[in-house]
């Protein structure tokens, strides 16, 4: 492809909105445009990136046995009813409405569609196992959709599902798409791991994100220093207290602390530290009100406490709603004499430990609150984020590190058969739900990982594997000639092999194509310039070590076609 005809355009600024390598390279080298908040155009030198991955895709899964399917973006309400996700699944559902009035989604993700396929077209245990896959535009209604293609709001994802008749036949697929990640991200130069998550909304038993470590990534990964265990912070478990001894209960002293509503406003006025405080967060558990209690130091884990209390949905009070509900002034909710809402708290709380709490009344706390003898407690659970330091469930003690989650499997279980009435016939002749599995890959993101883990200072570093192109062949100065001549019949036999070519052939400035080339990020660049014009050598640039190779012009096509292979 000839530069000088191509749909390109780079720029020299970084976007004052791109915060992380991927997005603001992605900006600069035109591979992607911003239509919206989290909505990205996708321009050619990006989309060759996004369709090499995608055959990647293709290759690894279909060798896996999967088969490869293509449901429809927007789905009916009905199938989100029956699963009972169309109010739990939250604001980020993109909802609408069609002439008719009958209300659709546009997909998130696809566990009903597909369960329904299977329910209408699986009858016997002898058609099962069965594992489908697509790649296909997702929408979700992102809140704060940030770093580009890492968290857009519309986004390419490949979803496969399975379907089996026993748990042995899911953990056989299970294990073979996981040799079969591995496979899909190594093929594409990244350094992955896969930790143990939690399943969220999509359900499930167990399920394992695969993350590449970065220093930009969105996620915590707690790793155990003495077993190397990992797991997502969402899902790491916390030690519940041990006590040593029990303290005796202490009088409750009323304090006054006017204007301190925040942790570290209390800090600071009553000289102590956040660990002595408790925090006492207000929230509505499937419409009821309970009262959440961890240490002041420690922040809640939204995902445990919906999956402890075995929540519907959960959602916190407001400070405008706080008065109205338990008839407290915000920032100052305690649980001392507080019979309005049930009371859980963290269960590495210690029940006789004389903690600050609020007053329930305005500018008041409490000091020496003491769970055993002061508040009921309904039940201590595992309720926070685990902290880096403080010790594992393997006998060691938690190392955090950034992680981007480049893909995620699930084993689903029945959540979804069962709510939706897909069953099959058993080897005893008895209608059984089928069991599933789960399994998810951002392709954006992926690619946006890619280059997190591939760039510096000058522009992307592309694997072979994803590079929009295999060579860039530069022609130095057009006005030549000599140099022309020379990059036509190099272009033309270049492509002969079978290699794909991005000819810069503008009549740009040297510095201006250099720049360029290295934005880009093509794992090659073949030089015509003076060299040739003095001793008929064109140069050889291999862009992730910088290192330069001379070749007589004459012989050069196999010899680049063999460095080319060797990246």
């Amino acid at each position: 492809m000839r530069l000088s005809q191509y749909f390109f355009s780079t720029l020299k600024e970084v976007p004052k909105d791109a915060e992380i390598a991927s997005h603001q390279l992605m900006l600069r080298a035109g591979f992607i445009q911003q239509l919206s908040s989290g909505i990205y155009s996708y321009l050619p030198l990006g989309l060759k990136v996004l369709q090499k991955f995608q055959e990647i895709l293709r290759q690894e899964l279909n060798s896996a046995g999967a088969i490869e399917v293509l449901f429809p973006s927007v789905i009916p309400e009905e199938l989100w009813q029956e699963s009972e996700r169309w109010d739990a699944y939250g604001d980020q559902l993109l909802k609408m409405t069609d002439r008719l009035g009958r209300q659709y989604c546009f997909g998130p993700t696809h566990e009903e569609v597909v369960t329904e396929m299977a329910k209408q077209f699986i009858h016997s245990y002898k058609q099962l196992p069965l594992n489908v896959y697509q790649i296909q535009t997702k929408f979700r209604d992102e809140l704060r959709p940030r770093f580009g293609l890492m968290r857009g709001r519309e986004f390419c994802m490949k979803d496969a599902y399975s379907f089996h008749d026993s748990e042995s036949s899911l953990d056989e697929t299970y294990q073979v798409m996981k040799t079969a990640y591995y496979n899909i991200f190594e093929s594409c130069g990244l350094e992955v791991q896969a930790v143990e998550a939690d399943s969220g909304d999509i359900g499930g038993s167990e399920s394992a994100e695969f993350m590449i470590t970065a220093e930009t990534g969105e996620d915590a990964i707690m790793k155990c220093s003495e077993s190397g265990h990992a797991v997502n912070v969402e899902a790491a478990k916390t030690m519940p207290f041990k006590a040593n001894e029990f303290r005796d209960q202490v009088s409750i002293e009323h304090v006054s602390t006017p204007s301190m509503k925040r942790i570290e406003e209390v800090v600071n006025g009553l000289n102590c530290s956040s660990s002595d405080l408790l925090k006492s967060l207000l929230v509505e558990v499937d419409n009821e009100l309970v009262l959440v209690l961890i240490r002041g130091d420690h922040e809640l884990n939204e995902l445990k406490l919906k999956k402890q209390l075995n929540a519907f949905s959960i959602n916190f009070v407001n400070d405008d709603d706080v008065f109205n509900t338990i008839g407290t002034v915000p920032g100052y909710v305690g649980p001392y004499q507080l019979s309005e809402c049930r009371i859980v708290a963290d269960h590495s709380l210690d029940p006789t430990y004389p903690y600050i709490v609020g007053g329930n009344q305005p500018d008041t706390h409490l000091r020496n609150v003491q769970l055993k003898y002061d508040v009921t407690v309904e039940s201590y659970l595992d309720l926070r984020n685990a902290s880096a330091g403080e010790l594992t469930p393997w006998g060691g003690v938690y190392e955090e590190v950034r992680g981007i989650e480049v893909g995620h499997i699930f084993k689903l279980g029945t959540k979804y058969s069962e709510s939706m009435k897909a069953s099959f016939m058993n080897k005893e002749g008895r209608p059984s739900p089928f069991i599933m599995g789960c399994y998810g890959i951002g392709v954006g993101r992926t690619v946006a990982a890619a280059i997190e883990q591939n760039s510096d200072d000058k522009g992307m570093v592309w694997p072979k594997s994803l590079s929009p192109f295999d060579i860039q062949l530069i022609c130095v100065n057009p006005k030549k000639e000599i140099l022309t001549n020379a990059c036509d019949s190099l272009y033309t036999n270049l492509k002969n092999t079978g290699l794909d070519i991005l000819y810069d052939d503008r009549l740009d400035s040297p510095g201006k194509k250099f720049q360029d080339a290295d934005l880009i990020g093509i794992p090659l660049q073949v030089i015509v310039g003076k060299s040739f014009e003095k001793s008929s050598e064109i140069e050889v640039k291999f862009r992730s070590s910088g290192d330069r190779l001379s070749l007589p012009y004459d012989r050069c096509v196999e010899t680049i076609k063999e460095l080319f292979d060797g990246c």
